[in-house]
């Protein structure tokens, strides 16, 4: 049995989560998608209604150095974000959550998406790649091409996996500058390589405009700003990518003809 997969922490996320949701309906995927909650995720009726299975998680035990290297102000003070903002909500240690992916046992396979993606075609064919395949970090140059994003990644929940995952995660002195994303591209470093259209940047919308064909792209990933921010400080460069998240949460069908920005 396979099951897509997500990660809800706060009501923005929540948000998000609605609309990964109604996006894979609307692409016709058979499998359902599991939220992983955590308690500041509120109530999630809605995404039940939708067909949702929500499982409530928790940051995994870490010690106290650990959560003071890695809370907010002391990582972006230490790896700041340069190349775009990170809303108010994001809190660097919730991304550990997404390792009780591993603990979904009843499941063969699943493939985890960020609350912040948009399914755009069905990927339901990820179900038979290997663990762990996940699409490169790629939003600006081709030199971003040799890191992972953990945005869209397929795994194969394993309890032995996920007891081995906190034993590595949690070490004196250890620095995780991207958290999740770095341990994992860490943990697996033969990770198998999915194509970028599997889990599309938006920044690539306009750094990269050539790489952009609607027409080969399957998951649109809104890193950096959201597209339910007010006050979008990119909004002007992203104003199609944006209105294409609200038409999906409003239950509209991904229009066949979107332009290429090139």
């Amino acid at each position: 049995m396979f099951a897509y997969v997500t990660l809800v922490t706060n009501a923005d996320y929540r948000l998000g989560a609605l609309a990964l949701a109604r996006s894979l309906r609307g692409v016709g995927s058979e499998w359902p998608l599991v939220i992983l909650a955590t308690e500041s995720a509120g109530s999630l009726a809605e995404h039940e209604a939708e067909g949702c299975l929500v499982e409530r998680v928790a940051q995994p035990v870490l010690s106290r150095e650990f959560r003071d290297r890695h809370e907010r102000s002391a990582l972006h003070a230490r790896a700041p974000y340069t190349k775009g903002n990170k809303p108010a909500f994001h809190d660097p240690l919730d991304n550990f959550c997404k390792l009780s992916v591993w603990q979904l046992t009843r499941y063969r396979r699943v493939v985890f998406l960020d609350a912040d993606t948009l399914v755009i075609k069905n990927i339901d064919k990820l179900f038979g790649y290997p663990e762990f395949s996940a699409a490169p970090n790629l939003y600006e140059t081709l030199a971003d091409m040799h890191r992972l994003n953990s945005g869209v990644f397929v795994a194969a929940p394993n309890e032995e996996t996920h007891v081995a995952m906190l034993e590595r995660l949690d070490i004196p002195d250890v620095f995780w500058r991207r958290t999740d994303q770095t341990f994992l591209e860490s943990y697996f470093p033969d990770w198998h390589g999915l194509p970028y259209t599997y889990n599309a940047l938006q920044y690539v919308y306009f750094n990269l405009p050539k790489m952009w064909r609607w027409s080969s792209i399957k998951v649109v990933h809104y890193q950096y700003e959201k597209p339910w921010q007010e006050n979008h400080p990119k909004a002007d460069k992203l104003q199609p990518l944006i209105d294409l998240w609200h038409a999906v949460l409003n239950g509209k069908p991904v229009p066949p003809d979107l332009p290429d920005p090139c």
